[in-house]
């Protein structure tokens, strides 16, 4: 099923962007984990929309409806169902969108693979609107995984040609919480201002701006993953691209390894404190596949948001020729802010299903 993920802990989402609601389902999470639902509901707040000109204008509550799997706020053992009802739809924005579809969006593919059948209002599936579901999962995952001294934070790495500060070596749980306390989710406050100036201006302009967000968990054991195709790289990505508009992801140094010498990008082995540890971290805390003790390093790009309100070239798919398309609605001129708890949900979920699997479903 392509929108589920996951070994032992399996995650699938459901729903369309203007459907009745949206919702997912965990299957495999361990009974008795008491679940803080204010801390919960605190991670949902930090995505949802029309809470300043920096992103759209829809105004959706995001409170989950649990159906099943909490029993007085502990899990039971049962899959966790919950829901988020659409509350803010203007459905009409998008009525012209089955024969002209969106540059850069999934309205045409979707047209071909479903035969003109996809709901597409707001994006439908595809809409970035889904990964609120996601972090009520990821949300869930954190809280699990931190009751075990693995802590999982993100931030803002840049946005258009603005550049935040890097994570340091061996980042920790306060400064993932200080982060994630800002209402703009950077390190350094000055490059926030102009990564804000960037957005503002790029909505000025109807237009989009794209940005990278810098991810890592710190707190996980040496050993943990496979070589080959199973490997922990293997798994974020695959769960990492299906975020809607992440369109690159990188471990460590990444491409960047790509430019260096041996002697430049090789992570000297030392030993501190009767551990053995590296003396940098350009291996993102992976090696083969496999967890090094070091903390994991990633990077996710988001593309620009493609409806903009630019006149824009498409097609008519109708009668076959081009046509221009004006698109109407309300969108994020940067999709990037947003989706930071959104990278640091999946990558707990993924991170929490290796751990149950490591240790045959149980901690």
């Amino acid at each position: 099923m392509s929108s589920e993920f996951g070994k032992l802990l399996k995650v699938s989402v459901f729903g369309q962007s203007h459907g009745r609601a949206i919702g997912v389902n965990m299957d495999g999470l361990p009974a008795g984990e008491p679940i803080d639902l204010e801390e919960l509901n605190a991670f949902l707040d930090r995505r949802k929309p029309g809470k300043s000109p920096l992103s759209t204008a829809r105004r959706e509550a995001d409170m989950p409806i649990f159906l099943s799997g909490l029993e007085n706020g502990v899990t039971c053992g049962s899959p966790l169902c919950a829901i988020i009802e659409n509350g803010d739809q203007h459905s009409s924005d998008y009525q012209n969108l089955a024969d002209h579809p969106r540059p850069s969006h999934a309205d045409y593919t979707a047209q071909v693979k479903w035969g003109g059948h996809a709901d597409m209002r707001g994006g439908g599936h595809f809409s970035g609107r889904l990964t609120a579901p996601l972090c009520i999962a990821g949300g869930i995952a954190k809280q699990i995984l931190a009751r075990r001294g693995v802590y999982v934070g993100a931030h803002l790495a840049a946005v258009g040609t603005e550049d935040d500060d890097a994570f340091p070596l061996r980042p920790t749980k306060e400064l993932f919480d200080a982060v994630a306390a800002k209402t703009f989710p950077v390190l350094n406050d000055q490059a926030g201002a102009r990564m804000q100036a960037l957005i503002l201006a790029a909505r000025e302009a109807q237009d989009s701006v794209g940005g990278i967000i810098e991810c890592a968990a710190t707190g996980l054991p040496a050993g943990l993953g496979d070589p080959m195709f199973d490997g922990i790289e293997n798994r974020l990505a695959a769960a990492l691209f299906g975020v809607p508009a992440v369109k690159g992801v990188e471990f460590g140094l990444g491409f960047g390894s790509s430019r260096l010498h041996g002697s430049e990008n090789n992570d000297p082995f030392t030993v501190e404190n009767g551990a053995i540890v590296t003396a940098s971290n350009r291996s993102g805390g992976i090696l083969g596949g496999i967890t090094t003790g070091m903390p994991l390093t990633l990077r996710a790009a988001i593309k620009p948001t493609p409806s903009i309100s630019r006149p824009q070239r498409t097609v008519s798919l109708s009668a076959m020729e081009p046509a221009e398309l004006v698109i109407h609605g309300r969108h994020d001129p940067c999709i990037a802010h947003r989706a930071v708890p959104v990278i640091e949900a999946v990558t707990a979920v993924v991170l929490l299903d290796l751990l149950l699997e490591g240790n045959h479903g149980t901690f």
